[in-house]
């Protein structure tokens, strides 16, 4: 999922054109993308698209609900766990016990809507606490598949600027540390300014540097930046494939490292090789 683009709630004219789009991901969004006086109405937009079929198409289907401390939460969660939604976003958690009653709603919104497909929960990191806990939330329960970044949330209510580049270094990687140790993704923050082209991509190549998954999209101009971004480079493919030919040469001759262009390879880099051929091979880069 290199790209994952958020739709409003609100604007169901919206959903097939998404649906349509280069986005690996579409996030239906309940939360800030929706006024709180139509609240109700998107929720019944999302709801009566779910249930028509249209999550489809081979995308990834997210829907972003509204926090577990507002009212809208249960009913949110309610309406929108439906066959073909692969992942509920949950914002603001900030202690187990949140992604354990957001685990519990999921799993009674499944026993009433039919689902069989388990759905996971992709967790907002956006405050200071759930940064400092992160490793907990994802450990929290088996639905959780992955951390989200949110430097928006994260950052404008301490007055830290948002371009200012150590502390979205170290608030990235101390999510990517904590998606590491508990075996789950690590996935990038949206990047508010539109107009900004070059900084959405020198976000997105850090991001991409530090082992995350992806990108999130708040417009459709966003969504081929982010792609290119998360594309393995023709010099990665090239290299991990030959990696992979050796690897396989070595385990057939009892070799535990071997060099490739000059590198020293063992276990480590022959599983990150093996990861990059595989993406490309989703990809259609490579046979």
């Amino acid at each position: 999922m290199r790209s994952k683009l958020f739709v409003p709630g609100s604007r169901p004219e919206l959903f097939a054109k998404a649906a349509a789009s280069d986005a690996d991901g579409i996030c239906l969004d309940l939360e800030d993308a929706v006024v709180e006086a139509r609240k109700a109405e998107a929720r019944d937009a999302v709801r009566g698209f779910l249930q028509g079929g249209g999550a489809t198409g081979g995308k990834t289907w997210i829907v972003r609900v509204n926090g577990l401390d507002t009212p809208h939460f249960a009913a949110d969660v309610a309406a929108v766990a439906q066959p073909g939604v692969h992942v509920i976003n949950l914002p603001k958690p900030e202690s187990p016990g949140d992604v354990q009653a957001a685990a519990e709603a999921l799993d009674r919104a499944e026993r009433d809507n039919g689902v069989v497909t388990p759905i996971g929960l992709l967790l907002n990191i956006e405050t200071p606490k759930a940064l400092r806990a992160a490793a907990a939330l994802a450990a929290a329960h088996p639905r959780v598949v992955g951390l989200q970044m949110g430097l928006g949330d994260l950052f404008e209510p301490l007055g830290i600027d948002r371009r200012e580049a150590s502390a979205v270094r170290q608030a990235m990687f101390a999510v990517r540390m904590a998606a590491g140790e508990t075996g789950v993704y690590a996935y990038d923050s949206a990047f508010a300014n539109v107009r900004d082209v070059d900084g959405f991509r020198e976000e997105a190549a850090l991001s991409r540097r530090m082992g995350f998954l992806g990108k999130s999209c708040i417009h459709p101009s966003q969504v081929a930046l982010a792609n290119e971004a998360f594309r393995p480079t023709d010099a990665e493919i090239a290299h991990s494939l030959k990696v992979v030919e050796a690897a396989d040469a070595a385990t057939a001759g009892g070799v535990g490292a071997y060099v490739v262009d000059g590198r020293m390879i063992d276990a480590p880099f022959e599983a990150r090789a093996r990861a990059i051929v595989a993406s490309a091979r989703r990809l259609g880069l490579v046979p």
